[in-house]
């Protein structure tokens, strides 16, 4: 977006910041970046001074120098002592807080540090300005490769302010809800530190989503304003947004004003309730006070899909979360300051939040932000971005590895990767084929992964291979170890808790910690029947896990996503496991249909490697041969339908609830597919099991003849 654009890099773009930075730019000197050129005066924070620093027995003086054994072992012997000094040493607070913790997980009830205030945008930002106001807080890998924008902490700051600013000047105020519905930009980066600043709660919604969706969204958080762009751009193509946002707040009578950005040339259509941001943010001071706000005040709402089809707004709230991803970013990844972090997702998700924005600047990092997508303009283009930006961790979804893995490995080693230290996977279980590609290919077998298992709900990473004792060894595709502070229980099919090792069932986790949600927006009971009522005292994840000979986890997929063949139960997740092991096979999907005798059946859909030529019959042969000697023969599944692509989300996640319609043969009612990266996909589903339906329809006939 043209507010940081660093006008002499395009001509693409209007807005205010070309002026600033025609008026504050000077020649860089030599060894400075474009953004060591400005000549910009930090703003000065008008929080009243920080606190004195904790007194000794805190993290710094002692906690610091345990073992990682030790530190476990007190995280959840003595989560007060443990939670209350980081708590205390990693955040600036405006109050102290009184109480560590007031949690009640038969109840619901998740309190943590009471009775201090903090400002979280001044722990993201003032904090870091204060010391080193030049260091890049955001690179924005814009679409086009070698484009990228570098923008300071004290950039990131004044943009901050004169967005708050703005939003205050046109009435938002400390409660208010503001949804975000936004590329990958420092602009969303910033409105959503806006908010933050001025207590408002913003909720971001995935700029994919449809109108309808978006509308559903803004109604149930009861939104007063939308902040917006004209355009998105990905994958070399320009996506509508400003028209999206305008056919949604048609349906949204809280909305009373929509502030639209330039992310293009493309002048948008402007209506009564528009207005040019970057046109009014010129008129705004760069310094804005940052309220004190509560340590269990909303700061953001999130929504994610629930089993009612009904999507819940998940509820996130100031200092636990912010600690927590704070945490998790420094020691899962292990970060050191000067790092370049690389997590590829979307803003509109948990993960972006977590490991994009907050995480990564409570924590002073630069942070990238990634607006492409993994094969534009080619399946280059994360390695080529991992060379020229010099990153230092890449987290990055398993989908998208998949995806890569179908290409030859030129792409990957014609780049240098050797500034990468550690390697992460996120939002799914992650199958052995493309953990091992990512290990040894992308990481040249020198780095460690991280099989990182969250969920919105939980805030942060729960359970990954680090951090740990120095050498303990990672186990290929298996999340392994939970972080301080987290006590998972395996539960059996009577709800007991399953005692010993290689155990599997429903994970649980038996203690709160400081970033778990604190509720579903507007409906507290249906958050305690969801994760509290299942297993009373526990909070339920939902996901089915074992616990292995060794005491290491491994997530074994959702359990609504475990079917029951003759009373045999298997995770979908094991099947396509054992499936993706087969060298020409990058990717499947795995679902369950009603069968008449073994009351369900797995159906594979399987994308096959191009290479495989005109032979797929043998192929599915030694497919089943592979689930039968990896799981057992009843694991096999009944059908097989090969088909060029699986239906995804932009964010890369595999639209299942598509593929059961397709196989019960019920496509007629798909319901809404905006959200996919490409729609055509559910065409040429269809088309393939129909024309699989009609073979087997002939064979079953010739058999009874």
């Amino acid at each position: 977006m043209h507010w940081i654009n660093m006008a002499a890099r395009t001509s693409r773009g209007t807005g205010f910041f070309r002026t600033l930075l025609k008026s504050r730019f000077r020649t860089p000197g030599p060894g400075q970046s474009r953004t060591q050129g400005l000549c910009l005066q930090p703003p000065r924070s008008r929080l009243p001074p920080p606190p004195p620093p904790p007194p000794p027995g805190t993290w710094t003086s002692q906690l610091s120098r345990l073992s990682h054994r030790d530190l476990f072992r007190l995280s959840v012997t003595d989560p007060d002592r443990f939670w209350g000094s980081a708590a205390a040493d990693r955040l600036r607070w405006v109050r102290p807080f009184d109480r560590v913790r007031d949690c009640d997980l038969s109840s619901g009830k998740i309190s943590w540090f009471q009775g201090g205030k903090l400002n979280v945008s001044v722990n993201c930002l003032d904090v870091h300005v204060e010391k080193h106001p030049d260091r890049v807080a955001l690179i924005w890998e814009r679409d086009e490769p070698g484009t990228e924008v570098k923008v300071t902490y004290r950039e990131l700051l004044e943009i901050t302010c004169r967005l708050a600013n703005t939003l205050k000047s046109h009435g938002i105020q400390k409660g208010d809800r503001v949804a975000i519905y936004m590329p990958v930009s420092p602009l969303a980066v910033a409105a959503m530190l806006a908010c933050a600043r001025i207590g408002a709660v913003h909720t971001v919604v995935f700029a994919g989503f449809s109108s309808e969706a978006l509308a559903g969204r803004i109604q149930d958080a009861q939104c007063k304003a939308v902040v917006t762009c004209n355009q998105g751009v990905r994958g070399g193509r320009l996506i509508d947004l400003k028209s999206t946002v305008d056919a949604a707040v048609k349906r949204c009578p809280t909305v009373q004003h929509v502030f639209v950005s330039q992310r293009t040339e493309q002048p948008a259509v402007m209506g009564e309730l528009d207005i040019p941001l970057e046109e009014v943010m010129s008129h705004q001071s760069s310094v804005c006070p940052a309220e004190p706000l509560d340590s269990e005040d909303f700061l953001f709402l999130l929504y994610t899909s629930g089993s009612t089809g009904k999507p819940k707004g998940i509820v996130h709230t100031q200092a636990g979360y912010l600690l927590y991803t704070s945490m998790t970013h420094q020691y899962v990844f292990d970060y050191r300051d000067g790092d370049v972090f690389g997590c590829v997702a979307d803003v509109g998700w948990i993960t972006g939040h977590s490991y994009v924005v907050y995480g990564p600047l409570c924590n002073g990092a630069t942070t990238v932000l990634f607006e492409s997508t993994p094969v534009y303009p080619d399946p280059g283009r994360y390695w080529e971005t991992v060379e020229r930006l010099r990153i230092s961790q890449f987290y990055g979804a398993p989908t998208a590895l998949r995806l890569l893995l179908k290409y030859d490995e030129s792409w990957v080693k014609k780049y240098d990767r050797s500034s990468l230290r550690t390697l992460g996977s996120v939002g799914e279980p992650i199958n052995q084929e493309a953990w091992h590609w990512f290990h040894s290919v992308v990481g040249d077998g020198r780095c460690p992964l991280v099989d990182t298992w969250w969920q919105t709900e939980t805030g942060g990473i729960c359970i990954a291979p680090r951090p740990a004792e120095e050498g303990a060894p990672i186990v290929p595709a298996m999340a392994m170890r939970p972080f301080f502070g987290i006590q998972p229980v395996i539960m059996g099919e009577k709800g007991e808790p399953l005692a010993g090792n290689s155990v599997s069932g429903a994970l649980c986790i038996s203690q709160p910690w400081p970033g778990m949600a604190r509720s579903i927006h507007g409906d507290h009971r249906r958050f305690v029947e969801a994760y509290f009522k299942p297993y009373p005292g526990h909070y339920f994840t939902g996901d089915g896990a074992y616990r292995s000979e060794d005491g290491y986890y491994q997530i074994t997929g959702r359990m609504d996503d475990v079917i029951n063949v003759s009373g045999h139960r298997l995770g979908t997740a094991e099947i396509e496991d054992a499936l993706d092991e087969h060298p020409a096979v990058p990717e499947t999907a795995v679902i369950g249909i009603p069968h008449d005798i073994k009351g369900e059946v797995p159906f594979a859909f399987v994308v096959l490697k191009d290479d495989v030529g005109d032979d797929p019959p043998a192929v599915l042969r030694q497919l089943r041969d592979l689930v039968a000697t990896k799981i057992a023969r009843y694991a096999v599944p009944e059908h097989f339908l090969v088909v060029k692509r699986l239906p995804k989300t932009r964010s890369g996640k595999i639209m299942r609830r598509i593929l059961r319609k397709v196989a019960a043969g019920t496509s007629a009612d798909l319901g809404d597919v905006s959200t996919l990266d490409d729609p055509s996909v559910v065409e040429e589903i269809i088309e393939a099991h129909e024309l699989y339906r009609k073979r087997r329809s002939r064979e079953e006939g010739e058999k009874k003849e």
